[in-house]
């Protein structure tokens, strides 16, 4: 979709090269840990979470990474997103605040599941570029019960925030799901749904954390989006060279952590290796 057929208050540009400044990408995911709240906090210092938080996005960009995501990837099991309480927005904030100040390095948010408002609320709070969300558009079946795509709401509390620069990044048939309720429709059709719903660009991902994707059907997103596109699980040193080939970036966590375990701790070295491979 070129800026000229952009429908009218659609932000324009190409959201990946003007966050980042470049046309490819590589982006880590720093992985909270149990936040306060969620089942698995145990009591301990938040300024523990918070060190934690740094230490990995440290591991990510000073080892050549392009940005991070910010995501509770230790609140399991992850609630819907009318059930997740204000105590995770205001963890995730500072966290993702700090890593900002610090590093100087845009970050994106991701409130799991599928919490795009306060995502959104995050993001403005903290001075993040973008946010990711998991069904953006439709609906599906997920580990947390039928869930439904948050489009309408969060652009509407985007727009209230007055946070138009925070861009979407939005998953198309995203991960851990089935999508057998919307199975009549090609898997094309919904990704043009995240178009037409405005999302800034689309992800791919496999069927679960660190499955790779087959590269004919991330080309066939990329092709049905029209839109900047990453590939957002299963990313490694042997395949991240042909992904770049077909798509804008990738978004990557569990092959760049301590024995390639994704709640591990990120490995500088790990990421050293990444990137130099990408160089080479």
């Amino acid at each position: 979709m070129t800026s000229s057929s952009q429908p009218i208050g659609r932000a324009g540009g190409d959201a990946v090269a003007g966050i980042f400044g470049r046309s490819k990408v590589v982006i880590g995911v720093v992985h909270l840990p149990p936040l306060p709240g969620a089942p698995r906090f145990d009591g301990e210092a938040v300024e523990s979470i918070y060190e934690q938080g740094l230490g990995d996005a440290r591991a990510y960009l000073e080892n050549g990474c392009d940005g991070v995501i910010v995501e509770n990837h230790g609140d399991v099991p992850f609630a819907k997103p009318d059930d997740i309480g204000p105590e995770t927005a205001a963890h995730m904030a500072v966290v993702a605040d700090r890593i900002r100040r610090e590093l100087g390095r845009p970050i994106g948010i991701n409130v799991l599941a599928n919490a795009a408002v306060p995502a959104l609320a995050i993001a403005s709070a903290s001075g993040a570029k973008f946010v990711r969300v998991n069904q953006w558009a439709n609906a599906y079946v997920a580990n947390e019960g039928f869930v439904e795509g948050e489009a309408a709401r969060a652009m509407r509390y985007r727009a209230r925030l007055r946070a138009k620069g925070v861009r979407i990044f939005a998953d198309a048939h995203v991960k851990h799901g089935a999508h057998a309720i919307v199975a009549d429709r090609p898997v094309e059709e919904q990704v043009k749904d995240l178009v037409f719903f405005d999302a800034d660009a689309v992800i791919a991902t496999g069927q679960r954390t660190g499955h790779a994707a087959d590269l004919s059907y991330i080309r066939m997103i990329k092709e049905a989006a029209g839109l900047p596109t990453l590939v957002g699980s299963g990313v490694t040193p042997d395949n991240v060279g042909d992904i770049l080939g077909i798509v804008d970036g990738v978004i990557v966590a569990s092959s760049l952590k301590h024995d390639g375990v994704w709640w591990n701790a990120v490995d500088p070295d790990r990421v050293r290796r990444f990137m130099r491979g990408l160089k080479r």
